[in-house]
């Protein structure tokens, strides 16, 4: 009898193990992965989340940054990393719901079988952008007449083949029937740089590089990409208020390895949440030009899957293929 107790004890010890070791999570320094160079705004974002999680869960959270093949090396690294909850990471649109269509098989990694959702952070509006000494146009209407009389007569440039600001232009011209000529950079910056000399005529961008030059007149800024008016600026119009159903924004998130316990993931999907729903985050990101978002590891994924499925069209309509 007293053996027989041993061993039910010991079965419950055993199985009480995993919890404990999970309700003392972290055990030692997390490993927060960014696929992109320091300072820009993921890694500002990155850094924000590490330092909340490494202040309320009493663990270092480090964030190291690595950049290369438009996020896909940091995205296969994190995708590899044993699955512990010691290796975190922040994806983007790009790297979740673009490449997987661009490379198929070839992609390193697949979303939606080696990665898990913690939870959607972020929001970053797309806008339309024109060099005012380029393009006459004020209005998305205009814009559009101006482009049907003028085809493969203007240039829109992006921050890459595959990127958010690339697709955008694609499903602009798809759902206007107008035809353009897209000049590629390696990223915003050298992008921007062109746009401003008048070396290519219009954009669709993030918001935080282009509003300095909107305000100083050298850049006009038509309307943003999001389904409605975005807070920083409620008086530009939406493209969706004349082309019905546009919409192409960055967005950032946090996922782990695919197997990473349920209990890890959601202790900290909870902190991250929080911290993105503080009053002072949502200014923080505010400031940015970014929307504080704090969406849950399921909506997450089905997000991902939505947004999947809507670039694969353009991406076929398109024709856009990469090696």
């Amino acid at each position: 009898m007293k053996s027989m107790w041993l061993v039910v004890a010991s079965a419950m010890l055993l199985a009480a193990a995993p919890s404990k070791a999970e309700d003392a999570y972290p055990s030692r320094q997390v490993t927060v992965i960014v696929p992109f160079s320091a300072g820009g705004t993921a890694d500002i974002f990155a850094r924000m989340v590490a330092n909340h999680l490494q202040a309320k869960l009493g663990k270092p959270f480090v964030v190291e940054n690595v950049g290369g093949a438009g996020s896909i090396v940091g995205v296969t690294r994190l995708a590899r990393s044993a699955p512990d909850g010691l290796t975190l990471g922040l994806a983007s649109t790009s790297a979740l719901a673009i490449n997987p269509s661009l490379y198929g098989q070839k992609l390193s990694y697949q979303p939606d079988k080696d990665l898990q959702p913690v939870a959607q952070i972020s929001v970053v509006p797309n806008v339309l952008v024109v060099n005012p000494d380029k393009v006459a146009a004020r209005t998305v209407p205009d814009l559009i007449a101006y482009l049907k009389a003028n085809p493969d007569k203007v240039s829109f440039g992006s921050a890459g083949v595959g990127t958010s600001q690339h697709l955008a232009g694609e499903l602009f011209q798809q759902m206007t029937g107008t035809k353009m000529v897209h000049v590629p950079y390696k990223g915003s910056s050298p992008m921007v740089t062109d746009l401003l000399s008048g070396q290519i005529d219009l954009a669709f961008d993030n918001v935080p590089l282009l509003l300095p030059h909107a305000k100083a007149g050298k850049l006009a800024l038509i309307a943003t990409a999001t389904p409605k008016r975005a807070s920083f600026d409620p008086a530009l119009p939406a493209v969706a208020e004349h082309l019905p159903g546009f919409e192409a924004v960055a967005w950032h998130g946090f996922l782990v390895p695919a197997a990473t316990p349920k209990p890890i993931v959601e202790k900290l999907s909870t902190e991250i949440r929080a911290f993105m729903q503080q009053p002072e985050t949502v200014q923080k990101m505010a400031e940015l030009g970014a929307v504080a978002v704090a969406l849950e590891p399921e909506p997450f994924a089905a997000y991902i899957a939505s947004e999947t499925a809507r670039w694969k069209k353009v991406i076929e309509a398109a024709n856009i293929k990469l090696e």
